[in-house]
């Protein structure tokens, strides 16, 4: 298995942010199983032609997401990332409801504003 990552340096989105986009799609999807172990910082950033701070920068994006887990010195690893993603989630839409709630924003006008976010950021 190899990893099948493109970075596009004329794209409006920041390396970073598509490296970190692709890894977790192919992670949540599957092309890149639990256990998976990625490529160290810098073996990655030569690959891809990035600076090391670029791809530690996404490394460290994903393990907050918990679609990747640093075992140390043996390296980084795809974890079961469905389960903690989901509750990441989760968690946030939980404080989006509470926080809209206590703006005094009604269900309909919350539910419609997400809507509104999520629309936004998928179109991109």
């Amino acid at each position: 298995m190899t990893l099948k990552i493109a970075v596009d340096p004329d794209s409006a989105t920041a390396p970073y942010e598509q490296l970190r986009a692709q890894l977790s799609e192919q992670a949540r999807s599957g092309a890149l199983p639990a256990g998976y172990r990625l490529p160290t910082v810098r073996g990655l950033a030569g690959e891809l032609g990035l600076a090391a701070n670029t791809v530690a920068k996404a490394y460290r994006a994903l393990e907050t997401d918990g679609v990747i887990e640093t075992r140390g010195r043996n390296g980084t690893f795809v974890a079961a990332a469905g389960d903690a993603a989901a509750r990441h989630a989760a968690s946030a839409a939980q404080e989006y409801a509470e926080h809209t709630r206590r703006l005094g924003v009604s269900r309909a006008d919350a539910l419609a504003l997400a809507e509104d976010a999520v629309r936004a950021v998928y179109a991109r």
